[in-house]
């Protein structure tokens, strides 16, 4: 089969022919792949950064966001039948450790990640434990239903509080980003800000229900939020960016008493007046990591069902497969949200 593969240590990847996964454990699932999405940890091995140069062994199968088809299931497997439509938790847990036994498997000592520590699901099949599957409503199709692992830890990070009747302020417009202004509009918030450096994003932001939108190249965001709230802040402050300076202003925005849920990932070292900006203010902060497996999942489906969840608009571009240098370019320049890759 061809696959997306990270061929060498070097920025780039290439499309070529692999061997064919197979099952070679009998709790595995090997699944046929109809659509697979882009996530910022994929062009971060593709750009092959500081990180991805410290973690990922070439050569590699790319990719952990898919929607598929069982086709073959193992002599031990009892949750999933051959022509089950399924989705992927990309991180594979171990069930044993301390965090799993104490049901915190998201944060599992010996978590795997499919595309970053094994061959992920940039290719027509995917061999995945079945733990790690978790079934579809048909109703939703493969373009939508393959982005369920990045829409979860929007979920997450939203919902880590509580957000009914609160201002939100979400600070990155990343895929991640714009889904968390939908999740705190569909969970009751009552005004959702967005920040970001690119109108493009900001705008996505708006179809997903912004109520008011900071591009922080142009416009003080700090400012801007003391005349928003009467100089209160926001109740809940998502941080989506990892940008150290969004990092910082997460914390001066925030009300006192208020809630701040970091997700982004920064570069480098981030310097925080923790007296003035955070203990002395009394503020609740979280550090998300994943999706809480598989709590999560359920508040995923459960939104998706009633209707009040739509992350459509955040779904820019569905390309074919064999694009996927064209979907790299549109995360390098910020021209897009969710780029899904569809197989036929």
């Amino acid at each position: 089969m061809k696959a997306i593969v990270k061929t060498r240590p070097e920025p780039g990847a290439e499309l070529i022919e692999v061997p064919e996964p197979q099952i070679t454990r009998s709790n595995q699932i090997k699944v046929r792949v109809l659509a697979t999405s882009i996530c910022g940890t994929d062009y971060h091995i593709y750009s092959w950064d500081r990180w991805s140069a410290g973690r990922v062994k070439p050569p590699q199968i790319m990719g952990h966001e898919f929607a598929g088809e069982v086709i073959e299931i193992g002599t031990d497997v009892a949750g999933f039948r051959v022509g089950d439509y399924v989705s992927g938790e990309s991180h594979w847990v171990c069930g044993y450790c301390p965090q799993c036994r104490r049901n915190e498997r998201h944060v599992c000592a010996n978590t795997k990640i499919l595309g970053v520590d094994v061959d992920g699901c940039f290719a027509p099949y995917v061999v995945v434990p079945e733990a790690s599957a978790w079934k579809n409503d048909r109703s939703v199709p493969p373009w939508l239903a393959c982005i369920q692992d990045p829409l979860g830890n929007a979920v997450h990070a939203t919902l880590a509080g509580e957000v009914v009747g609160r201002t939100v302020a979400v600070l990155g417009c990343g895929p991640i980003g714009i889904f968390a202004v939908a999740v705190a509009k569909a969970a009751g918030a009552s005004t959702v800000y967005a920040t970001d450096t690119k109108d493009y994003r900001l705008e996505l932001a708006k179809q997903l229900g912004a109520n008011g939108t900071v591009n922080v190249t142009r416009t003080d965001l700090e400012a801007y939020i003391r005349e928003e709230t009467g100089g209160q802040g926001i109740d809940v402050v998502l941080e989506m960016s990892g940008a150290p300076v969004a990092i910082q202003q997460a914390m001066r925005i925030a009300r006192t008493g208020g809630r701040v849920s970091l997700m982004g990932i920064p570069s480098q070292p981030v310097e925080l007046d923790m007296a003035e900006d955070m203990i002395f203010k009394g503020l609740t902060i979280q550090c998300i990591v994943g999706r809480k497996l598989y709590e999560t999942w359920d508040t995923m489906r459960a939104l998706l069902a009633s209707g009040r969840l739509d992350v459509t608009p955040a779904i820019t571009h569905r390309l074919a497969f064999t694009d996927y240098a064209h979907g790299m370019e549109l995360m390098r320049d910020g021209l897009c949200g969710k780029v899904v890759f569809e197989l036929e």
